[in-house]
C-alpha cells in the first residue's frame, strides 16, 4: 500500500478510514478524523433504520495490507477477539505500556523502534498476549500437567 498525505496533519499516512478511505497517519489523527468523518452520519442512519442490505465489513483488505503482506493477514474476527480479552485490557491499563504504544504509533521508523521495544519485558508480555489471542497454541503441542 502506498502512503498518502494524512488528511489531518499532512504527514505521510499508511492507514485509511474504513468509512470514507481518507488517509491518516496515527491514532491521534484517526480520532480527529473520526469525529467529523462524512461516513459517520451515514453509519448512524443505517443503525437507526431497518437493515436494507447485508452487513458489510468496514475494512477492506486493501486498506490493511498490500499483496506482499497477505501471509501476515489476521482475519477481522480474530482481531475483534483482542477487544474482548480481559487479560489484554488489564495490560493496557499500564501507563508505561500505553506510552510505548503511542511512541510506536507516532514514530517514523516503526520497525527499528519495535526491535528496541521487543527488549522491554512489558512490551514482550503485551505482544505475547496479543499473539495468544489471535493464534492460540495448538492443544496437541501442550504438555499435560
Amino acid at each position: 500500500m502506498r502512503a498518502a498525505a494524512c488528511g489531518e496533519c499532512g504527514e505521510l499516512g499508511s492507514y485509511r478510514c474504513p468509512g470514507c478511505a481518507a488517509p491518516y497517519c496515527s491514532v491521534r489523527c484517526c480520532r480527529t478524523h473520526r469525529e467529523r468523518c462524512p461516513s459517520r452520519d451515514r453509519d448512524k442512519e443505517q443503525e437507526q433504520g431497518p437493515p436494507a442490505a447485508p452487513a458489510h465489513s468496514p475494512w477492506s483488505l486493501q486498506d490493511i495490507l498490500g499483496e506482499e503482506d497477505e501471509q501476515d493477514r489476521v482475519p477481522l474476527q480474530k482481531l475483534k477477539l483482542l477487544g474482548e480479552s480481559e487479560e489484554l485490557r488489564d495490560l493496557l491499563l499500564n501507563p508505561h505500556l500505553r506510552q510505548l504504544l503511542l511512541t510506536i504509533d507516532q514514530a517514523e521508523d516503526k520497525s527499528s523502534l519495535m526491535r528496541r521495544f521487543m527488549q522491554e519485558p512489558l512490551f514482550v508480555e503485551f505482544a505475547d498476549c496479543c499473539l495468544r489471542i489471535v493464534e492460540p497454541p495448538e492443544k496437541e503441542n501442550i504438555l499435560p500437567e
